[in-house]
């Protein structure tokens, strides 16, 4: 897998972010414009520390759950960087043209300041799973947050990836801090302005998707204030969410039980290109 790291307007530290492509066979589907965008975010507990690990049983779910409902992108939090193979595969055998591509971040661990590891000694971060490829001549881009919670040694980040939908699409995850409000609320300020707002300068107002764990729930002002008004928005529930440009309007959405406890239910958001 090739490693690529690149800057966004006021990224503050960057680290590893990784990509991979993996194939199931068959040829690709010719492209069409993309009206309808279903984005799944799951948070899959896989660390090995928390809790609510299942022993690796999440990812073999997440997989089943990708299988049966066949998103165009799946967002991921709290992973291994190896979990991701089995869910690109996954997603290869689901959609048309037998291909996907992923990215990964690490968070960064305060106390060494290199990546964050799980049990099993791999990475510990976020990551994306995209049916389309890579626009062509761009690289994922991720970064570790300005704002931190400086009594907690895991340092949260950020990852986007932009995709060859028709018309161009990019795609965000992060997993906001949980110990404290007052820095979820700046990281969430962070992303949706600095990060997303310098890929939409960029791209000239390119539409962007976000599937994440914000640590804010639905009724936080602090979540009203940091995302951009007019955006489409849904969440499970709880903290949850999938956010996207105002070109967008929500179309469905719905939570999927898993049959693994990892304290999140699946968000599956079918989204709808806005008529013009």
């Amino acid at each position: 897998m090739a490693i690529a790291c690149c800057l966004l307007v006021g990224l503050a530290a960057c680290t590893g972010v990784t990509t991979g492509l993996s194939a199931a066979g068959g040829t690709p589907a010719a492209q069409l414009t993309t009206s309808q965008v279903r984005v799944l975010q799951l948070n899959l507990c896989n660390s090995g520390i928390a809790a609510c690990y299942s022993a690796g049983r999440s990812i073999e779910e997440a997989a089943a759950v990708i299988r049966a409902e066949s998103p165009d992108l799946v967002t991921l939090n709290e992973i291994c960087e190896d979990d991701l193979r089995p869910l690109e595969r996954a997603l290869a055998r689901a959609v048309p043209g037998g291909k996907a591509v992923s990215a990964f971040q690490a968070a960064r661990d305060r106390n060494t300041g290199e990546g964050y590891r799980c049990a099993n000694g791999e990475q510990y971060g976020i990551g994306i799973v995209s049916r389309w490829r890579a626009v062509s001549g761009t690289a994922p881009a991720g970064g570790i947050y300005p704002v931190q919670d400086e009594d907690d040694p895991e340092e949260r980040a950020w990852l986007c990836l932009d995709v060859a939908a028709t018309p161009a699409l990019g795609v965000c995850t992060t997993h906001l801090a949980y110990t404290k409000r007052e820095v979820a609320s700046g990281q969430c300020r962070y992303l949706f302005d600095t990060v997303i707002g310098g890929m939409r300068a960029r791209n000239g107002a390119a539409s962007v998707v976000v599937g994440a764990d914000l640590n804010l729930d639905g009724d936080n002002p602090d979540l009203r204030s940091c995302i951009p008004p007019d955006s489409a928005l849904t969440d499970d529930g709880a903290v949850q969410h999938v956010v996207a440009t105002p070109d967008f309007v929500l179309d469905t959405s719905r939570t999927i039980e898993l049959r693994i406890d990892t304290e999140h239910p699946g968000l599956l958001v079918t989204l709808a290109r806005r008529a013009s």
